[in-house]
């Protein structure tokens, strides 16, 4: 059975499917969802439409690309719709294997079908083994396969690893994609509004506007973190929209929103822009312990806030 196919009683899950996708696979990482109701979907949107209806209790989304970068239909949504909180990571390798009809070679193919960023991410593979190759370009990676038992327009297909447990293929060759280091960050979405208890191997997800179109106003905005110790894992910036020159940034910090330094950046921010969107504070997916100058320890901004008070008669 399929894991679009699973039936059990609430809660219920969102991922982009059909079975097979790497947002399965990142699903599948999360124990609370073992057992329940998977509901899959066609795209980010529809999603977290579900989370806001409350037709499923989170949703399993992919957020970056550590060669593509970031996944800007994701965060622009993240943006758009209020009241959501991640409220964890995921972390999957990117292995794609080529896949055809069953009793096909690889000298019987001449058109492969495949997903942009799948195509783009073996071409060098494809150009070594396949030189003289068409491509289709494809709706998603699952979909490439599974047009190969609906229609003959292509030979092979780029699908993700494990393809063949769920459609009568062939896989022809692993493991073609031309990084092997490749991995995909998903993100766990909800409406909770409970943070997750440090664990000192955090992240804090945020958006922020810049107040007007000026010299130095990125760099204000940095030294929101930089003045309080906090590194930044992910900084990259989306038009609102609205006007030329007129952008947010989507923000990954290291820490979690109840570590005093993390706290008062958030604070700094809060104040310096018109418009900030915290998205959560959540455990590391790599659980690589958050590193920080001691200058930045939690007791040094307890006690200067003692020292205040007491200059205040508080």
């Amino acid at each position: 059975m399929s894991s679009s196919e699973k039936v059990s009683t609430a809660p219920a899950y969102s991922y982009l499917g059909p079975a097979g996708t790497f947002t399965e696979a990142a699903l599948s990482q999360v124990p609370e969802a073992a057992g329940k109701t998977w509901h899959s979907v066609n795209n980010v949107g529809e999603a977290l439409a579900d989370v806001v209806s409350g037709r499923s209790v989170a949703a399993m989304i992919a957020i970056e690309n550590s060669v593509e970068g970031g996944v800007t239909a994701t965060q622009d949504a993240l943006a758009n719709i209020p009241n959501l909180r991640i409220i964890g990571e995921y972390l999957v390798p990117v292995e794609f294997d080529l896949v055809a009809r069953q009793g096909t070679s690889l000298a019987d193919i001449n058109v492969i079908n495949a997903h942009p960023v799948a195509y783009a991410q073996c071409r060098g593979w494809l150009e070594k083994t396949l030189p003289h190759h068409g491509h289709i370009p494809s709706s998603s990676n699952v979909a490439a396969a599974a047009s190969l038992l609906e229609t003959d327009t292509a030979d092979a297909a780029i699908a993700p690893a494990g393809i063949a447990k769920h459609y009568d293929v062939e896989v022809l060759a692993s493991g073609i994609a031309d990084n092997p280091n490749a991995v995909t960050r998903f993100v766990l979405v909800s409406k909770t509004t409970e943070l997750p208890a440090p664990t000192g191997s955090d992240k804090t997800s945020l958006i922020v506007e810049l107040p007007d179109d000026r010299a130095g106003g990125l760099l204000e905005m940095l030294e929101q973190f930089a003045t309080r110790g906090v590194n930044l894992s992910l900084i990259q910036s989306r038009p609102i929209g609205d006007e030329f020159g007129r952008y947010r940034f989507v923000i990954d910090a290291e820490g979690h929103a109840r570590d005093e330094r993390v706290a008062d950046a958030l604070l700094g921010l809060r104040r310096f822009s018109p418009k900030v969107i915290f998205l959560g504070s959540y455990p590391r997916a790599d659980k690589v312990t958050t590193q920080h100058s001691q200058r930045y320890a939690d007791g040094i901004f307890q006690d200067a806030r003692a020292w205040l008070a007491e200059i205040l008669g508080d």
